[in-house]
């Protein structure tokens, strides 16, 4: 089971760090995660991922150098550090779990968090 946490209101300019926990599941670092947005009225679209393997990060082109993706094996938990935030940002942010290679597609994922909102506004 995935646990997102740390989504809230944040003014343009600010930044934000998600976390992805997992719970009752002792083979955390055997997965890839991703980090998916869905925006108000637009499909759900993947952000940046990190592999199991050498932690290697891949993010969209709409966040890179802005958002910054890590993983801590030992907590069972996964991190997205997002800076200068842009009311573009705002959705509801998920992560998602997959024991193979990392990607920014959906469909590669099979296990999904509820998601937790972030609204990017002055």
């Amino acid at each position: 089971k995935l646990v997102e946490s740390g989504g809230g209101l944040v003014q343009p300019g600010g930044s934000l760090r998600l976390s992805c926990a997992a719970s009752g599941d002792d083979t955390f670092a055997w997965y890839a995660i991703g980090w998916f947005r869905q925006a108000p009225g637009k499909e759900r679209e993947g952000i940046s991922s990190i592999s199991s393997t050498d932690g290697a990060a891949d993010y969209a082109d709409s966040v890179r150098g802005r958002f910054t993706i890590s993983r801590d094996n030992a907590k069972s938990t996964a991190y997205l550090q997002m800076s200068n935030l842009q009311p573009e940002d705002t959705g509801v942010y998920y992560c998602a779990g997959v024991d193979h290679w990392a990607s920014l597609s959906q469909s590669d994922y099979d296990y999904w968090g509820q998601g937790t909102q972030v609204t990017v506004s002055s």
